[in-house]
């Protein structure tokens, strides 16, 4: 109900290759860092946010998304669930055209609201195991 395969492709192929990670620091160890890893590896260029504002795979990090400089695309929450309805509220204010709640990152209601702006939304998903089954 919240991931269908025409919003994944549509967000994976043709909303745009700008993709701000909430929640990527340079921990190996989190999975936010391997996705992006296999982001990169299809051409997306990912921009971490995370309060440390650190830089990870060779982009600089930025505290919040209205600290990014420029227009970001889709915007990938590796947040609790509980976070993730504010972070979706500001995709919607930077202009974001999709907003891509990660496996285990459910909030209902964000959804509806991020759907009622006009965005793409897919959740509880994730990126790399569905840009790698498109092929």
């Amino acid at each position: 109900m919240y991931a269908d395969t025409e919003t994944i492709r549509r967000i994976l192929t043709g909303t745009g290759d700008t993709w701000a990670v909430v929640g990527l620091s340079d921990n190996r160890s989190r999975a936010a860092y391997g996705v992006a890893e296999v982001l990169q590896r299809f051409g997306k260029r990912v921009v971490p946010v995370h309060p440390r504002a650190e830089r990870v795979h060779s982009e600089d990090g930025y505290a919040s998304l209205a600290e990014i400089p420029f227009p970001v695309d889709v915007v990938d929450v590796f947040v609790n669930s509980e976070l993730a309805g504010a972070v979706a509220e500001e995709a919607v204010t930077i202009g974001a055209s999709a907003v891509w709640f990660q496996l285990g990152v459910i909030d209902e209601k964000a959804y509806e609201r991020t759907r009622a702006a006009g965005l793409d939304m897919v959740m509880d998903r994730c990126p790399a195991i569905e840009i790698e089954s498109l092929g």
